[in-house]
């Protein structure tokens, strides 16, 4: 049973998204919140696989909420937009990627499903969107923790990532089996303490490995 937390300021919303989660046979709703402070604090007492969190709500915003969550709980940001100005931002502080809040009932159903199984929500072509959009604001790039752990064949899987390449894509670009470029990109997450595929994509422009325009 995956349980699921959701943090939105508006009563409406919680309920809808109550209702479908519900119905489903593998999930339940275990709490709600209307704050980001609530969400942290509920996320701690109720344990939860997946939070659906509003990215803008009274008092503590979703995005100080997210960087605040206990470990555990995976996060999916709602927005308004696809590209909202704080989506890069909350992958930065842990999320597993994000839905506009207008998505199709089942989309919002196998995405919860998606981020639950430990995957990223995050397609390749928006991965690359965000990079060209977000990353060139970025200050300069500085060496993240760990990424001298990597080996050489880690560090090229790992730009690939930060292209938002898959692992198909990344097997057949460096004659591997996707098998293996699974487990590269499993032992970078591993190495770099990344969450999921998001922090990698992160931590690829962050430390200079790929530049916005790359890929």
């Amino acid at each position: 049973m995956i349980k699921v937390l959701l943090a939105d300021d508006q009563a409406l919303v919680r309920a809808g998204f109550k209702a479908l989660l519900d119905a489903q046979a593998d999930m339940t709703v275990v709490a709600e919140a209307s704050d980001g402070a609530e969400a942290v604090r509920l996320a701690a007492q109720h344990g939860p696989d997946v939070v659906l969190m509003d990215i803008r709500m009274p008092g503590t915003d979703g995005l100080t909420a997210t960087r605040q969550m206990p470990e555990g709980p995976r996060i999916i940001i709602l927005t308004t937009f696809e590209l909202d100005e704080y989506v890069f931002e909350a992958l930065r502080g842990g999320a597993s990627g994000f839905l506009v809040k207008d998505t199709e009932p089942a989309e919002l159903i196998q995405a919860v499903r998606v981020v639950a199984a430990g995957e990223a929500l995050l397609s390749p072509s928006v991965t690359r969107r965000l990079i060209a959009e977000y990353a060139s604001r970025a200050k300069e790039p500085a060496a993240a923790d760990g990424l001298d752990q990597l080996t050489e064949r880690e560090r090229e899987v790992l730009a690939l990532v930060g292209t938002g390449m898959t692992n198909d894509e990344i097997a057949a670009k460096l004659f591997m089996s996707p098998a293996t470029a699974k487990t590269h990109v499993s032992r970078s997450m591993m190495k770099l303490h990344a969450r999921d595929r998001a922090q990698l994509v992160v931590i690829a422009y962050e430390s200079g490995l790929v530049r916005p325009g790359w890929g």
